[in-house]
């Protein structure tokens, strides 16, 4: 009986000290205190109502050897050279456990969430839950601040939050409201002469389709048998684009459809001022170079890049064309990275509209673009033979966004390939450059939102440039699997070499004339990266 009773107490003895270790709070491995509230500059207005609602969403970190697992499937000499994998093969090679993801949902649920989003194999979980919530569960104060740059008051963390787990997380999003995601796109401004255009759109403007006409050219490719995926801080209306294509006398084939994320809304109607322009945009620039794919997903938070991210990575169907036309400011710019790696790493491309202000400066936003991990558009003026025909001429488009990363991101290795970097483009050997490549983005489009009368070439901006390219892809990825080859996945580590060698002029218009800030030089330069797709030259390229 002493023995029996002896063991009992050793048992009690471990079990408490087990549940001290698991109490111990972790801080988790990515930054969340914005730099203006904890240097001050930004004064604190009060505390948020214990009772306010919130949506958040916490990442989960990803296991060592993505790095080389990612070197090795972009390496032609590899034997593992483009044997991307799929969701639930990288789950279980680079995610997290089903046992922490299990831990990470009775913590949420026993703190007062509710689940709104995220699985274990889109590496995050959204919640939705009070102030309360958040302060007691991360062990932090929220705070109402004002931005004296902004003019504007915002929420915060007061300090860096933690958890009681007994792992680290990577990441929360959702924790403060600083950053104002802003679209790539702007309206001619008044005095800036409208234009001469060929379009088959409405008073000549272009349509999506007079992209296709001029930078691919052809018709036995259509996208059949891909999706296209979009990342959207709002919803959509569907009557936008129905008026679009009806005006445009062309019919619509592929689904439209919204995914929230979080639990947000997936609807953007006027009579709630609510503004679809962008969203519309995506959709019919995408749809315009690949009119045949089954389907194109808007992916929609209100608040979360991390959880758009999450569900584009791991949405069945997978996607493998998206395609971001939004920036914003992260508080850790690191928080997004797992989500581009796992892009890569399952054959996915992500293309980030490069920004219409011209070369990037320090004053400004410029995530996601500047990331060494995205596939950076940048902006050019295009000129066609005529309407829904070839491609003639095509310069910089003076406000396409480009140059070296102002916030010091590493250059990538493909970058440090001799003949990128050169004294006539300005180019940095230190630091990421960009665009990669570059589209049409001039006031040249025709645009329907906000069921108000359609606009002929007034809209412009690198918002059109980026979801061009996920469509191009869809060309290029049809013709992969028809052949029996894999995807292209994250083009940049294939496109460098391409431009330096002796199919470069087939497989990119070179555009070497005009300047963002940049100069536009022969080969690669800072204003347009690679330049444009030149046919199928560079879909024959990347789909060997």
């Amino acid at each position: 009986m002493k023995q029996r009773l002896g063991v009992f107490l050793v048992a009690i003895v471990a079990m408490a000290l087990a549940s001290v270790c698991q109490a111990q709070p972790q801080r988790l491995l990515t930054n969340h205190v914005r730099d203006v509230v904890f240097n001050g500059e930004a004064p604190f207005v009060g505390k948020l109502p214990a009772t306010q609602p919130m949506r958040i969403d916490i990442v989960l970190p990803v296991r060592e050897g993505l790095d080389s697992f990612l070197h090795d499937v972009y390496d032609p000499s590899s034997p593992t050279y483009r044997q991307f994998l799929t969701v639930e093969q990288f789950t279980e090679r680079f995610g997290p456990s089903q046992r922490d993801f299990d831990a990470l949902v009775r913590f949420a649920k026993a703190n007062g969430f509710t689940v709104t989003g995220g699985s274990r194999d889109a590496i995050d979980l959204a919640l939705k839950g009070s102030v309360a919530n958040v302060e007691t569960a991360f062990h932090i104060k929220m705070g109402l601040y004002h931005d004296p740059i902004g003019n504007r008051d915002f929420f915060a963390p007061d300090r860096e939050p933690t958890i009681d787990l007994p792992f680290q997380l990577w990441h929360i999003t959702g924790l403060d409201n600083y950053s104002i995601p802003h679209q790539a796109l702007v309206r001619r401004p008044p005095g800036i002469k409208r234009p001469a255009t060929t379009g088959s759109c409405p008073g000549a403007s272009f349509c999506g389709s007079d992209m296709r006409a001029a930078y691919y050219e052809g018709t036995a490719l259509t996208g059949k048998g891909q999706n296209i995926g979009l990342l959207e801080f709002l919803g959509f209306d569907i009557a936008d684009i129905n008026t679009y294509y009806k005006n445009a006398k062309q019919k619509r084939t592929a689904k439209v459809i919204g995914i929230s994320t979080d639990g947000s809304p997936i609807t953007c109607y006027a009579s709630q001022r609510c503004d679809d322009t962008e969203q519309t945009i995506d959709v019919t620039q995408a749809l315009g170079m690949a009119p045949g794919v089954t389907a194109v997903y808007e992916y929609v938070s209100n608040t979360s890049d991390t959880a758009m991210l999450g569900s584009m990575s791991s949405h069945k169907p997978l996607p493998l064309n998206l395609s971001s036309s939004w920036y914003w400011t992260p508080v850790d710019p690191k928080s997004d990275n797992p989500f581009f790696q796992k892009f890569a790493a399952q054959g996915q491309s992500f293309f980030e509209a490069a920004g219409d202000g011209g070369a990037w400066h320090a004053t400004s936003t410029w995530w996601p673009m500047e990331s060494p991990l995205v596939i950076c558009v940048g902006g050019t003026d295009l000129v066609t033979k005529g309407a829904g025909k070839g491609w003639a001429s095509e310069t910089v488009w003076i406000d396409g966004g480009g140059g070296i990363s102002p916030d010091d991101f590493a250059i990538a290795s493909w970058q440090k390939l001799k003949g990128v970097i050169t004294k006539a483009n300005k180019g940095s050997t230190k630091y990421r450059n960009g665009p990669d490549v570059s589209a049409n983005s001039n006031f040249t489009f025709y645009v329907c939102a906000d069921q108000t009368t359609c606009t002929e070439n007034e809209y412009g901006g690198t918002s059109f440039a980026a979801p061009m390219f996920a469509g191009y892809l869809a060309l290029t990825n049809q013709q992969a699997v028809a052949h029996g080859d894999k995807p292209p996945g994250f083009i940049n580590p294939t496109i460098y070499p391409l431009g330096l060698g002796s199919g470069y002029h087939t497989d990119f218009h070179d555009i070497t004339v005009g300047t963002n800030g940049f100069p536009a030089t022969k080969g690669y330069d800072l204003a347009t990266g690679w330049g444009s797709p030149n046919t199928d030259g560079l879909i024959n390229a990347l789909a060997k």
